[in-house]
Protein backbone atom coordinates (compact mmCIF):
# COMPACT_ATOMS: atom_id res chain seq x y z
CA UNK A 1 0.00 0.00 0.00
CA UNK A 2 2.54 2.18 1.02
CA UNK A 3 5.10 1.52 -2.53
CA UNK A 4 1.74 2.83 -4.65
CA UNK A 5 1.38 5.82 -2.81
CA UNK A 6 5.22 6.78 -3.24
CA UNK A 7 4.54 5.70 -6.90
CA UNK A 8 2.02 8.21 -7.53
CA UNK A 9 3.41 10.91 -5.73
CA UNK A 10 2.57 13.64 -5.27
CA UNK A 11 -0.83 13.41 -4.82
CA UNK A 12 -2.37 16.59 -6.98
CA UNK A 13 -4.91 16.82 -4.56
CA UNK A 14 -2.79 17.26 -1.36
CA UNK A 15 0.09 19.74 -2.95
CA UNK A 16 -3.44 21.97 -3.57
CA UNK A 17 -4.52 22.26 -0.11
CA UNK A 18 -0.97 22.97 0.85
CA UNK A 19 -0.33 25.30 -1.81
CA UNK A 20 -3.78 26.71 -0.18
CA UNK A 21 -1.96 27.21 2.91
CA UNK A 22 -3.07 24.19 4.88
CA UNK A 23 -0.39 22.39 7.13
CA UNK A 24 0.59 19.03 7.28
CA UNK A 25 -1.19 17.78 10.01
CA UNK A 26 -4.39 19.61 8.69
CA UNK A 27 -3.94 17.87 5.54
CA UNK A 28 -3.68 14.50 7.10
CA UNK A 29 -6.52 15.51 9.12
CA UNK A 30 -8.77 16.08 6.27
CA UNK A 31 -7.51 13.14 4.20
CA UNK A 32 -7.14 10.40 6.79
CA UNK A 33 -4.34 9.77 5.14
CA UNK A 34 -0.61 8.94 7.19
CA UNK A 35 1.57 12.03 8.35
CA UNK A 36 4.19 10.40 6.96
CA UNK A 37 2.71 9.47 3.61
CA UNK A 38 1.65 13.05 3.69
CA UNK A 39 4.84 14.32 4.01
CA UNK A 40 6.31 12.14 1.50
CA UNK A 41 4.04 13.75 -1.17
CA UNK A 42 4.62 17.43 -0.21
CA UNK A 43 8.34 16.92 -0.17
CA UNK A 44 8.66 15.52 -3.83
CA UNK A 45 6.32 18.50 -4.89
CA UNK A 46 8.62 20.92 -2.89
CA UNK A 47 11.45 19.34 -4.45
CA UNK A 48 9.93 19.32 -8.13
CA UNK A 49 8.70 22.84 -7.43
CA UNK A 50 10.68 25.37 -5.66
CA UNK A 51 7.82 28.28 -5.86
CA UNK A 52 5.74 25.78 -3.76
CA UNK A 53 6.96 27.01 -0.45
CA UNK A 54 6.19 30.65 -1.05
CA UNK A 55 3.06 30.16 -2.39
CA UNK A 56 2.31 27.72 0.89
CA UNK A 57 3.38 30.37 3.26
CA UNK A 58 1.70 33.62 1.48
CA UNK A 59 -1.65 31.97 1.93
CA UNK A 60 -1.04 30.14 5.42
CA UNK A 61 -0.17 33.95 6.46
CA UNK A 62 -3.18 35.81 5.25
CA UNK A 63 -7.25 35.32 5.85
CA UNK A 64 -7.35 33.17 2.83
CA UNK A 65 -10.31 31.03 2.76
CA UNK A 66 -9.72 27.33 4.31
CA UNK A 67 -10.30 24.31 0.97
CA UNK A 68 -12.06 21.44 1.47
CA UNK A 69 -12.01 17.80 0.37
CA UNK A 70 -15.65 17.90 -0.48
CA UNK A 71 -14.62 21.47 -2.15
CA UNK A 72 -12.08 20.09 -4.34
CA UNK A 73 -14.13 17.25 -5.27
CA UNK A 74 -16.57 19.99 -6.64
CA UNK A 75 -13.81 21.43 -8.51
CA UNK A 76 -12.72 18.24 -10.18
CA UNK A 77 -16.14 17.35 -10.72
CA UNK A 78 -16.68 21.20 -12.42
CA UNK A 79 -13.63 20.80 -14.57
CA UNK A 80 -14.84 17.62 -15.88
CA UNK A 81 -18.21 18.40 -16.63
CA UNK A 82 -16.86 21.88 -18.59
CA UNK A 83 -14.10 19.70 -20.63
CA UNK A 84 -16.34 16.90 -21.12
CA UNK A 85 -19.52 18.85 -22.56
CA UNK A 86 -18.47 22.37 -23.59
CA UNK A 87 -20.76 23.92 -21.08
CA UNK A 88 -20.89 25.05 -17.78
CA UNK A 89 -23.50 23.52 -14.65
CA UNK A 90 -27.13 25.47 -14.72
CA UNK A 91 -29.04 25.83 -11.29
CA UNK A 92 -32.12 24.93 -13.16
CA UNK A 93 -30.34 21.24 -14.74
CA UNK A 94 -32.77 18.53 -14.19
CA UNK A 95 -29.75 16.79 -12.34
CA UNK A 96 -29.04 17.46 -9.13
CA UNK A 97 -25.38 16.78 -9.05
CA UNK A 98 -25.56 19.23 -12.11
CA UNK A 99 -27.68 21.87 -10.17
CA UNK A 100 -25.28 21.59 -7.14
CA UNK A 101 -21.93 22.14 -8.99
CA UNK A 102 -23.90 25.02 -10.28
CA UNK A 103 -24.07 26.67 -7.31
CA UNK A 104 -20.87 26.10 -5.86
CA UNK A 105 -19.41 27.27 -9.25
CA UNK A 106 -21.85 30.63 -8.61
CA UNK A 107 -20.08 31.18 -5.13
CA UNK A 108 -16.50 30.52 -6.14
CA UNK A 109 -17.34 33.34 -8.39
CA UNK A 110 -18.16 35.62 -6.44
CA UNK A 111 -14.79 35.04 -3.93
CA UNK A 112 -12.74 35.70 -6.81
CA UNK A 113 -14.58 38.58 -7.40
CA UNK A 114 -14.26 39.88 -3.98
CA UNK A 115 -10.65 39.11 -3.58
CA UNK A 116 -11.37 35.78 -1.34
CA UNK A 117 -11.13 33.09 -3.74
CA UNK A 118 -8.56 30.39 -2.25
CA UNK A 119 -5.43 29.89 -4.58
CA UNK A 120 -6.06 26.11 -4.45
CA UNK A 121 -9.43 26.89 -6.07
CA UNK A 122 -7.89 29.37 -8.62
CA UNK A 123 -5.18 27.41 -9.56
CA UNK A 124 -7.39 24.35 -9.92
CA UNK A 125 -10.21 26.39 -11.83
CA UNK A 126 -7.44 27.59 -14.17
CA UNK A 127 -7.51 24.62 -16.31
CA UNK A 128 -10.72 26.59 -17.63
CA UNK A 129 -10.60 29.32 -19.51
CA UNK A 130 -12.70 32.37 -18.55
CA UNK A 131 -14.55 30.23 -16.13
CA UNK A 132 -15.19 33.70 -14.37
CA UNK A 133 -17.22 34.52 -16.80
CA UNK A 134 -18.11 32.02 -19.07
CA UNK A 135 -17.58 32.91 -23.31
CA UNK A 136 -20.92 33.26 -25.21
CA UNK A 137 -21.07 29.94 -27.14
CA UNK A 138 -21.21 28.46 -23.48
CA UNK A 139 -23.57 31.14 -21.83
CA UNK A 140 -25.29 30.67 -24.61
CA UNK A 141 -25.87 26.72 -24.75
CA UNK A 142 -26.11 26.95 -20.77
CA UNK A 143 -28.94 29.46 -21.53
CA UNK A 144 -30.62 27.38 -24.57
CA UNK A 145 -30.47 24.25 -21.88
CA UNK A 146 -32.28 26.61 -19.01
CA UNK A 147 -34.83 27.26 -21.64
CA UNK A 148 -34.93 23.11 -22.57
CA UNK A 149 -35.47 22.32 -18.53
CA UNK A 150 -38.05 24.77 -17.88
CA UNK A 151 -40.33 23.90 -20.90
CA UNK A 152 -40.09 20.06 -20.32
CA UNK A 153 -41.41 21.24 -16.73
CA UNK A 154 -44.01 23.54 -18.28
CA UNK A 155 -45.48 20.54 -20.17
CA UNK A 156 -45.25 17.86 -17.71
CA UNK A 157 -47.41 20.33 -15.46
CA UNK A 158 -49.92 19.42 -17.96
CA UNK A 159 -50.16 22.81 -19.82
CA UNK A 160 -50.56 22.70 -23.70
CA UNK A 161 -47.52 23.79 -25.72
CA UNK A 162 -46.71 27.80 -25.19
CA UNK A 163 -47.86 30.62 -27.45
CA UNK A 164 -45.54 33.27 -28.19
CA UNK A 165 -48.62 35.93 -29.70
CA UNK A 166 -47.95 39.71 -28.40
CA UNK A 167 -51.25 38.89 -26.38
CA UNK A 168 -49.55 36.74 -24.52
CA UNK A 169 -47.13 37.21 -20.86
CA UNK A 170 -45.18 35.86 -18.55
CA UNK A 171 -43.37 32.45 -19.07
CA UNK A 172 -45.83 31.10 -21.54
CA UNK A 173 -44.76 34.14 -23.68
CA UNK A 174 -41.20 33.07 -22.92
CA UNK A 175 -41.18 29.74 -23.63
CA UNK A 176 -43.62 30.14 -26.52
CA UNK A 177 -41.05 31.99 -28.26
CA UNK A 178 -37.98 30.11 -27.67
CA UNK A 179 -39.52 27.08 -29.02
CA UNK A 180 -40.90 29.05 -32.02
CA UNK A 181 -37.41 29.80 -32.82
CA UNK A 182 -36.19 26.01 -32.55
CA UNK A 183 -39.07 25.14 -35.11
CA UNK A 184 -37.79 27.88 -37.28
CA UNK A 185 -34.49 27.17 -37.16
CA UNK A 186 -35.27 23.42 -38.06
CA UNK A 187 -37.33 24.44 -41.05
CA UNK A 188 -34.68 26.33 -42.22
CA UNK A 189 -32.01 23.11 -41.74
CA UNK A 190 -30.27 25.62 -39.24
CA UNK A 191 -31.01 23.63 -35.90
CA UNK A 192 -28.01 21.67 -34.71
CA UNK A 193 -28.78 18.19 -35.01
CA UNK A 194 -27.73 17.12 -31.52
CA UNK A 195 -30.11 20.13 -30.14
CA UNK A 196 -32.92 18.32 -32.83
CA UNK A 197 -32.29 15.19 -31.38
CA UNK A 198 -32.31 16.46 -27.17
CA UNK A 199 -35.57 18.18 -28.10
CA UNK A 200 -37.34 14.89 -29.77
CA UNK A 201 -36.60 13.32 -27.45
CA UNK A 202 -37.34 15.70 -24.11
CA UNK A 203 -40.34 17.10 -26.19
CA UNK A 204 -41.95 15.08 -28.35
CA UNK A 205 -43.88 16.94 -30.90
CA UNK A 206 -41.95 20.09 -30.34
CA UNK A 207 -42.31 20.36 -34.06
CA UNK A 208 -45.60 20.82 -34.75
CA UNK A 209 -46.98 22.05 -31.52
CA UNK A 210 -50.83 23.02 -30.98
CA UNK A 211 -53.20 21.12 -33.09
CA UNK A 212 -55.19 23.87 -35.50
CA UNK A 213 -58.54 24.39 -33.76
CA UNK A 214 -57.20 23.02 -30.80
CA UNK A 215 -57.91 25.45 -27.72
CA UNK A 216 -55.72 26.20 -24.94
CA UNK A 217 -55.74 25.04 -21.49
CA UNK A 218 -57.52 26.83 -19.15
CA UNK A 219 -57.95 29.73 -22.03
CA UNK A 220 -61.07 30.45 -24.62
CA UNK A 221 -58.51 32.28 -26.59
CA UNK A 222 -57.44 31.19 -30.35
CA UNK A 223 -54.57 28.60 -30.53
CA UNK A 224 -51.20 29.53 -31.89
CA UNK A 225 -50.34 29.59 -35.36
Amino acid sequence: MTTRRHTSAPNAEWVLMYRGGLTRPRIAALTRAPASTISYHLSVALAADPGLQAAHEQAAGTSTPQVSVLGLARMRQLVALVQETGRYPTRTAIDATERMLASWWERRRRDAAAGTLAPAYRDGLALLPDWQRPPRPVADEARWQDRLTALARYRAAGHDWPRHKAVVTGEEHDLGVWIHVQRQKARRGELEPAKARTLDEALPGWRTGRQRGRKPHNSPSAPDS
